[in-house]
């Protein structure tokens, strides 16, 4: 039981981490390896959202809630405290330290409705 638990949550990470990649080289063109860590760990804050029986909307937006969360720390620590400069959206309205925006906070959202049903569906 806790091998299954472990590779599930091994599985989600992995997934998580070449999905999001592959986003932001879609998107930006470029990637940092940060950004692996932040989508193996939102797809785990994904995961158990895909099973809870509330209307997609409301589970969009806790998804939403949990990545825009997911990148501000991993934000906060690589780009504020690190110094990498991996993105920077302090041009962006409403942005806090320029780690998060509004912007992306909707966009993750709209993103949620195709992943968590897939993700219920492919992890049943």
């Amino acid at each position: 039981m806790i091998k299954r638990k472990i590779l599930k949550t091994l599985t989600l990470f992995i997934t998580g981490a070449v999905v999001y990649n592959m986003i932001e080289i879609f998107w930006r063109k470029r990637t940092h390896i940060s950004m692996s860590v932040a989508g193996g760990i939102c797809l785990n804050l994904l995961y158990p959202i895909s099973h809870e029986t509330l209307p997609l909307g409301v589970k969009c937006l806790l998804g939403s809630y949990y990545i825009t969360l997911a990148e501000f720390l991993t934000g906060f620590v690589v780009n504020c405290r690190m110094k990498k400069n991996v993105w920077d959206y302090s041009t962006r309205r409403f942005n806090l330290l320029g780690q998060i925006c509004p912007f992306y906070s909707t966009l993750w959202f709209f993103l949620c409705i195709p992943v968590l049903p897939a993700l219920k569906a492919a992890t049943k």
